[in-house]
């Protein structure tokens, strides 16, 4: 049966190619939505990005008839704006019906009863979506971009082998078993222990071709060793020059940002494989505009950067304390020396609003608080990769973690590339779950 789907504004910002995920239904955007792009359509970054995306697009489709009446899509259904339907008198008192909200509520339930056609909201806001239901409207979030697996791939797995088998992983690596075959993904991990000896083990990587035993093991970055079996593997996806792309996700003090903030400088300032390391953070994304702020770009991502400046002072301390274990007094200030290498063009630190355009080649580009962004604009980021570019995306995708309405655990950007991007032999992914920041830290994360 077809059906009406209108569409809230925060769905088009969500994913600007939302006119192609509704099959052969009737698309319908209601004229206080198109009111509210041309509102944000001047906003710095990625909303206001996406709101003019959405205009073009709609400028391209209204060549081909009439967006009043409908205009047939590709998908076999409809998109047309609605300029009716508008009364309010359908709400009970209480309802303030001089918001938007309220208003595009109203459209939801004035075109069911005029058209006798199943008309369902798609909105991504918590509290329209309260309001909605509360009044017998049907409400969906919007789907086509959420991953909906409740076992979401983290990177690694336990499995079990005779020694014999172990022995052959170590010294010249080991074809996949037959039963796993078709189900574990390139740098993929195993966590592999005998079952005829006791204490015998691996920690093994799928490469496509075989496991084999991991190959940065025995190395440090910038004076930090791995902490758990987790952070090794992680390290070794981060060391390695061939993978292209990797996400880690975990809790707070998991070690995601250090790692990646170490392997990052050892990799660019002390081996040279890379030109310079980029930190990105998702601060418009995440309902931050800095536009509006004073100073230059460093200026106003400075309060945004903490934890790289932490991850940086942290691991200077690392870095600087004796072989005997007595720690030194820092040499050098952590602002000195980031400011240091952002004048020689080693280090920089953008937001997506300072990224659209460029091609970063031979650059290592760490993302961090990934889950703060769309899946479009995962996706726009990582078109902005060079040749020999390596990128890194951070975050916690938990809904706690989250301060943007334009996602969640389910349909942002860092989990989306996570299932997205297993199944390529030049990316990577791990889960960090074991807290090391600090006993208080792994009883706030885990116990609160």
């Amino acid at each position: 049966m077809i059906k009406n789907y209108v569409i809230d504004t925060n769905v088009m910002i969500h994913d600007p190619n939302f006119l192609h995920s509704f099959e052969d239904n009737n698309v319908i955007i209601p004229i206080l939505a198109i009111e509210e792009l041309d509102n944000l359509k001047t906003r710095e970054g990625v909303v206001g990005f996406s709101a003019r995306k959405v205009a073009k697009e709609l400028q391209v489709l209204m060549k081909q008839g009439d967006i009043q009446k409908g205009i047939p899509l590709d998908t076999g259904g409809t998109l047309r704006v609605e300029l009716n339907h508008l009364d309010t008198s359908v709400f009970p008192n209480g309802i303030d019906v001089q918001k938007n909200d309220t208003k595009i509520i109203a459209v939801t339930i004035n075109l069911q009863r005029a058209e006798s056609i199943p008309t369902i909201l798609v909105t991504k806001d918590l509290y329209m979506s309260i309001k909605a239901k509360s009044l017998g409207v049907e409400v969906q979030d919007y789907q086509n971009d959420k991953i909906m697996t409740e076992d979401i791939y983290k990177g690694y797995r336990d499995y079990e082998m005779v020694s014999e088998e172990i022995d052959q992983i170590y010294s010249e690596g080991l074809a996949l078993p037959e039963e796993l075959e078709g189900h574990v993904y390139p740098n993929e991990f195993l966590h592999i222990k005998s079952t005829n000896k006791t204490g015998h083990e691996v920690l093994a990587r799928y490469n496509g071709q075989k496991l084999v035993p991991l190959k940065y093991s025995n190395e440090k970055a910038w004076g930090l060793t791995p902490l758990n079996r987790e952070q090794k593997m992680a390290f070794e996806l981060l060391m390695d020059p061939d993978i292209h792309f990797l996400s880690l996700t975990g809790g707070a003090g998991s070690g995601k940002t250090i790692l990646a903030t170490a392997t990052a400088l050892q990799n660019v300032i002390e081996n040279n494989k890379y030109r310079k390391i980029v930190f990105v953070r998702p601060v418009v994304a995440a309902g931050s505009d800095i536009g509006y702020l004073p100073g230059d770009e460093r200026e106003k991502l400075r309060p945004w950067m903490g934890s790289f400046y932490d991850a940086i002072e942290n691991l200077t301390d690392i870095k600087e304390t004796s072989k005997d274990g007595i720690s030194m007094e820092r040499s050098f200030a952590v602002e000195s020396f980031i400011e240091q290498y952002r004048q020689r063009g080693i280090i920089e630190t953008k937001t997506f609003t300072y990224m659209r355009g460029r091609t970063f080649t031979n650059a290592l580009v760490i993302v961090d608080e990934a889950q703060e962004i769309t899946p479009h604009v995962a996706k726009l980021m990582l078109t902005r990769a060079g040749k020999e570019s390596k990128f890194v995306f951070l975050g916690d995708p938990s809904d706690n973690q989250i301060d943007n309405h334009y996602v969640d655990s389910k349909s942002n950007g860092l989990i989306y590339t996570v299932e997205k991007m297993k199944p390529y032999d030049i990316t990577g992914h791990v889960t960090l779950k074991r807290v090391e920041r600090s006993p208080l830290a792994k009883i706030a994360e885990q116990g609160m």
